[in-house]
């Protein structure tokens, strides 16, 4: 009997895993989904300064990557932009304030920005006062 005894214990010893089966490495834990972008009305829109595709960003942000050309827009709040129509083909630009001129993305015309042709900034128009810009000039 004690033969018997020492026969089971070495194949519980012996008895592994079923024939076929083989370990697999953990899998590596996966990265937390990412965060759902901000509600329609969290976000602005502006056109690309290089190719001119339309480019949707988070509000607040001061600078936004075009996925088309790579290129790094400026973003400027509606406090800060002027606008006045391109003097050779009548399209409305934008500027920021304190600009002297602006070169329309359509004909390539360099329009002077003077008092006749200086518009209200949109926040004025909606009734809202504009900021007062710095005084520190940039160097």
């Amino acid at each position: 009997m004690a033969s018997k005894e020492e026969d089971m214990a070495e194949a519980e010893e012996e008895e592994g895993p079923p024939p076929g089966w083989q370990s697999f490495p953990p899998e590596p834990s996966l990265p937390p989904p990412p965060t759902p972008p901000p509600p329609p009305s969290e976000l602005g829109q502006m056109v690309c300064g290089s190719c001119r595709r339309l480019l949707s960003y988070p509000k607040g942000v001061r600078h936004v990557q075009c996925q088309c050309c790579q290129m790094i827009n400026f973003v400027l709040e509606a406090h800060e932009v002027g606008q006045v129509k391109c003097g050779s083909c009548d399209v409305l630009l934008m500027y920021p304030y304190g600009a002297s001129s602006v070169r329309c993305s359509s004909c390539r015309f360099v329009t002077e920005i003077g008092e006749q042709n200086r518009r209200p900034p949109w926040s004025v128009i909606q009734g809202y006062p504009p900021r007062p810009m710095p005084s520190n000039p940039i160097s």
